[in-house]
């Protein structure tokens, strides 16, 4: 299938930045403290398309109607979202509710001990909690609903009071109606609404944001050879595709956010080319998470086999993101993600 997706490039920070969008040589990267000089145009089928470099200010005047709007997509604020703004890269703090979870799964498996777990992520810096209640790590199996609830909707009832918003990590339909009704802000679903037959339609009649997150097949079978022909392309179609949905449904393209899936159904490979080009997600139009907290192919590129031990990886790829003007990291370590973020906005804003 045929397409036309825009790449920024020659991105630049700090004084040169405001220099080069006052001279109109650049734009920011949506909204962001990040300006972007030139474009890498690909147009054509996925597997092969043909790639020209475009500086910014030729693209300003190209009238292409697609072209412009991605054009204004990469460049436009997004809307904030349960009352945050993306002034710069905001942190969400992982609470996971499970036994099985792969980096820490079984530490906060009752209510009290993972509402004290949110309750120190907030402490530390996390702007969103994300509570999950079911494991989606490759070759996790899934959990009745009656367990997900169980574990999920105390901890809701809780942190749902609390001063950050609270997303839900959550594919089920019901638990989503559910947490709705308690205290979650945002749900969290790791298939794109695809799960469950009525996901899409319960997120859409509440208004609420949701996290749409690329994954190639169900987690107890996704890391079996994964394979893509251009897995760059071939996710933010995906996501595009999944955007288009939600919009038939009545949502609003303010209220998504877009996650590539770094982990779910791909190889060391794809997750990198993933990485290098976060920027290209910009052109969704939507807010962009990432999540590579502590995952395994920090493990693969470092040789460490305890996933707690992979932090200073994590800080490496949340430092990438923040380069790329990436609105959300999803994390374990919130404190040190804090600090990374603090130096790398010092150095973004000059």
């Amino acid at each position: 299938m045929a397409g036309l997706y825009l790449r920024p490039e020659g991105l630049v920070y700090g004084a040169a930045a405001r220099d080069a969008v006052t001279s109109g040589a650049a734009g920011w990267l949506a909204g962001s403290a990040v300006a972007f000089t030139s474009c890498e145009v690909l147009e054509g089928k996925i597997q092969n398309p043909v790639r020209q470099l475009l500086p910014f200010s030729k693209l300003k005047g190209i009238r292409d109607q697609t072209l412009r709007e991605q054009l204004s997509w990469l460049t436009e604020p997004r809307d904030p979202i349960a009352g945050i703004d993306w002034e710069k890269t905001r942190i969400m703090g992982i609470v996971n509710v499970t036994p099985d979870s792969f980096s820490d799964g079984g530490h906060y498996l009752n209510a009290q001990s993972a509402i004290a777990h949110g309750t120190y992520l907030r402490h530390c810096g996390a702007d969103i909690l994300d509570v999950g209640g079911e494991s989606t790590r490759p070759g996790a199996e899934a959990v009745s609903r009656r367990e997900e609830q169980a574990r999920v909707v105390p901890v809701i009832e809780e942190l749902g009071q609390g001063s950050v918003p609270v997303s839900v990590d959550t594919r089920n339909a019901r638990l989503m109606r559910l947490v709705l009704g308690k205290g979650a802000d945002i749900i969290n679903d790791v298939s794109a609404l695809t799960h469950d037959d009525d996901a899409l339609g319960v997120v859409a009649l509440s208004g609420c944001p949701v996290v749409l997150m690329h994954a190639r097949g169900e987690p107890e079978t996704m890391q079996d050879e994964p394979r893509y022909e251009n897995v760059l392309l071939e996710v933010y179609r995906y996501l595009e595709e999944r955007i288009e949905a939600c919009l038939t449904a009545g949502m609003e393209r303010s209220s998504i956010i877009v996650d590539p899936g770094i982990g779910f159904g791909k190889t060391l490979d794809h997750n990198l080319v993933l990485l290098r080009n976060l920027g290209l997600f910009h052109g969704l139009g939507c807010v962009v998470l990432l999540g590579a907290s502590r995952k395994r192919f920090i493990g693969e590129l470092t040789g460490e086999t305890l996933p707690d031990q992979r932090v200073p990886g994590s800080l490496a790829a949340v430092f990438q993101a923040a380069l790329q003007a990436v609105q959300i990291v999803r994390v374990h370590d919130v404190a040190q993600t804090a600090q990374c973020l603090a130096v790398a906005e010092a150095i973004l804003q000059e």
